[in-house]
């Protein structure tokens, strides 16, 4: 077993990719259409395009890395080379020159995005990649994910939280606190400070634990050919194959839910800022359940059917709340009991959801032994990187679709809560949740097709044992 402090340093790291995520599901869309007034579409667009243009970037920095031949090993390079251009481009994200036209703010979004989300990949893809290496344990890789996604989603919502407590204030010309410029880059300096700091922690704490991971394969020179059929073997597993298609769809999900949260909040509930914050805050709650909860269901099931089960009752759980102030069973707007009672479904929802990520990424660390049995090779870059991979050009697909929905429903830009007309508010909840359901559903057939469960790991681990 790893000691503690070997699991906190290694999950620590994940607070800059949770800053991050948070940053561009959360408020990016928001902050670039209401704030600074460039269309929803064209704030969609380029998304998408940032999205699909660093997502080519993981399938080679997991070859890469796999591979690579260093003092180091071969993850912690991309670490320590990661940290400030991660924090300098998230930094210039939130902070645009003033008076650009629309055109240049849209290069200028466009531009900004490719160069975070890539560096980024620098470091998500390789950390990621250290889980199958730290530890062959069925149960402990799916205690060491649980606290990567509770310093992901920890670091992510105290950055929400401080931009909505401390940098998004409201003031005299900006009644919204969310709508007032000047705090968005502030909040983007606090934000690159700590995605700084959080990567140099981990690779430093992690960095005694380099002579015990795999060694790479024998250096040969790349040839583009081998390098694709390493590709193909690797991705032919089927199991691999049933969470790359749920990915596609919970992913999709993902980008959509995040991206409309923040408007069905301030548009649908009118909600101030200061209550999202609360609500926001409600979902430490949620991590800190996913981190006790995903581990302590995996030793009593199969990893599968615990995904499947607790994704299931979160997306009944997670539009209940919508449905029911539609269907006139939920506190109305300014009720005293309304925030406490969404935060209750909000904690719950969100709970569910982490400790179903959490399982998910636990069932792609044992596809390496499952291959490596057919190939021969360890791929853990490889299979990490293509989740990635699709989890970014699918997610950005998620965002796009989320303008197109308010295209759809007609909502207006620079709108003012209580100031939109109420058809249009309502028909943004009715298309929306459906689409979302629909979404979450197919991710749950998907993942059917997985068919690892701990009787194979452990066969699949003596199998290998006995050729070494």
């Amino acid at each position: 077993m790893l000691p503690i402090s070997t699991r906190l340093f290694y999950g620590f790291g994940s607070v800059a990719y949770g800053v991050k995520d948070n940053g561009f599901s959360v408020f990016l869309l928001l902050y670039y259409n209401q704030v600074l007034g460039l269309p929803e579409r064209w704030v969609g667009l380029a998304i998408l395009i940032a999205l699909v243009a660093d997502a080519l970037s993981d399938p080679v920095v997991g070859h890469v890395s796999d591979h690579l031949h260093s003092r180091w090993g071969r993850r912690h390079p991309f670490l320590y080379a990661s940290a400030l251009p991660v924090a300098v481009s998230y930094f210039f994200l939130w902070n645009p020159p003033p008076g650009l036209s629309q055109g240049e703010l849209f290069a200028y979004l466009l531009i900004l995005a490719i160069l975070i989300r890539t560096f980024i990949t620098f470091y998500e893809v390789p950390s990621s990649s250290l889980v199958p290496e730290l530890t062959a344990n069925y149960d402990e890789r799916t205690s060491i994910l649980g606290l990567r996604y509770f310093f992901g989603w920890w670091g992510g919502l105290s950055m929400a939280v401080l931009a909505y407590a401390v940098f998004l204030r409201p003031d005299a010309e900006h009644p919204v606190g969310i709508l007032n410029p000047e705090g968005w880059g502030r909040y983007g300096l606090a934000a690159a400070l700590i995605m700084f700091g959080s990567i140099l922690v981990s690779a430093i704490g992690t960095h005694p634990y380099i002579p015990r991971l795999k060694p790479p394969p024998p250096s040969r020179p790349f040839d583009v050919r081998r390098a694709i059929e390493e590709f193909r073997e690797s991705l032919s597993n089927r199991s691999f194959l049933a969470l790359f298609a749920a990915t596609v769809f919970a992913a999709m999900a993902s980008g959509l839910g995040a991206s409309l949260n923040l408007y069905v909040l301030t548009y649908f509930w009118e909600l101030t800022s200061g209550q999202i914050s609360v609500l926001t805050m409600a979902a430490f709650a949620s991590a800190a359940i996913a981190l006790v909860a995903a581990p302590a269901i995996s030793r009593r099931m199969t990893k599968k059917r615990a995904a499947i089960m607790i994704a299931a009752f979160a997306f009944v759980i997670g539009p209940a709340p919508v449905m029911l102030r539609l269907a006139g069973f939920f506190p109305p707007k300014g009720s005293p009991a309304l925030v406490p009672l969404l935060g209750a479904f909000y904690t719950v929802y969100i709970g569910l959801l982490i400790t179903a990520s959490i399982l998910a990424a636990s069932m792609v660390a044992d596809v390496v032994e499952d291959s490596e049995t057919s190939t021969g090779r360890r791929s853990e870059g490889i299979f990490f990187a293509s989740l990635t991979f699709v989890g970014k050009c699918v997610s950005g697909l998620g965002v796009f679709l989320a303008t197109v929905v308010l295209w759809i429903v007609g909502f207006p830009s620079g709108a003012r809560p209580g100031e939109i007309d109420l058809a249009i508010v309502t028909r943004l909840a009715l298309v929306f949740v459906p689409v979302l359901a629909l979404l979450h559903v197919g991710s749950l057939v998907c993942l059917l097709g997985y068919r690892i469960d701990r009787a194979a790991h452990e066969e699949n681990l003596r199998r290998l044992a006995a050729t070494s």
